[in-house]
């Protein structure tokens, strides 16, 4: 195994890397700067979008045309080609102390991404459901800080956490409707050195990793909750992580290079690079478009 910087460019909070099997290309997001970047697998090419809001994630259409954004204000769509940023619709008008955080797409084309306080400290996020129609539907209430939202391979059991209640939490997932059922605690987190669950991913193998900001680390966790092994990274605030690569197989990690709020800790020069992990010998699955 060997980690390397793959692109530094110092995101404030980078988040939410994205690998496209269709383009072959990466993309990831700053989330305090609004912006959304592309690179190729190598870290070249890098191109970036300015959106008018925080961005907490996004999913790639199936038209091929651009993609589908969480940010502060609602859902949105951003159109590739001339950078227009259009809203689809708030699901949280007068939330104003709330912005839409951490989420990807289902098995049929669905996005799911919940809702965060921005000062982390009140149950006033909930998660949402935005379907190909455009259509919003409430999954969860009283949340904290939405993140690491992502499914099993056979796409029946949903991870998502909160990530101040210490805990990742499972659902039974219905494809055909898309609803959540049976909420019950997946894994819990060693807390005990500042560490958070943020942003996850499912391998090939049925087990996920969960980036852990505050603390370095990206843990695997078996599908059965418990720990496979644990990665320390060169920061410690590592935010999400995503496999991709021609063959899947390259694990990209997310950072930020300055924390929120003044309670959280600083990182060294590498603060806010995109990382790549090679020779994991662990695939991947393919990341959904949004879309019917």
């Amino acid at each position: 195994m060997r980690i390397e910087v793959l692109v530094d460019v110092k995101t404030t909070l980078g988040e939410g890397p994205l690998w496209d099997v269709e383009q072959q290309r990466l993309y990831w997001i700053d989330s305090f700067d609004g912006r959304v970047f592309r690179s190729t697998v190598e870290g070249s090419e890098v191109r970036a979008w300015d959106v008018p809001a925080k961005i907490g994630s996004m999913a790639l259409r199936k038209d091929g045309q651009g993609a589908v954004l969480s940010l502060a204000t609602g859902f949105h769509l951003l159109d590739f080609r001339s950078g227009d940023v259009d809203l689809i619709v708030d699901p949280e008008p007068g939330k104003e102390k709330n912005r839409i955080n951490d989420g990807k797409v289902d098995k049929r084309g669905r996005f799911v991404a919940g809702s965060m306080d921005t000062m982390e400290e009140g149950p006033n996020g909930a998660l949402y459901r935005l379907d190909p129609d455009f259509s919003v539907h409430t999954l969860d209430t009283d949340i904290i800080c939405s993140n690491g939202p992502c499914w099993s391979p056979d796409g029946s059991i949903f991870y998502f956490a909160d990530s101040w209640s210490g805990e990742i939490w499972s659902y039974d997932y219905d494809l055909a409707t898309g609803a959540v059922s049976n909420r019950r605690t997946f894994a819990k987190l060693d807390t005990s050195t500042g560490g958070a669950a943020d942003g996850s991913t499912v391998d090939a193998e049925g087990c996920l990793w969960n980036a852990q900001v505050y603390d370095g680390k990206i843990v695997r966790y078996r599908p059965d909750g418990t720990v496979e092994r644990i990665i320390e990274m060169p920061v410690k605030k590592v935010t999400s992580c995503m496999f991709g690569g021609p063959n899947l197989d390259i694990l990209f990690i997310t950072s930020m290079a300055k924390p929120p709020l003044p309670r959280f800790p600083g990182d060294g020069v590498l603060r806010g690079s995109l990382f790549a992990i090679y020779d994991l010998g662990i695939k991947g699955v393919p990341e959904p478009r949004f879309g019917a």
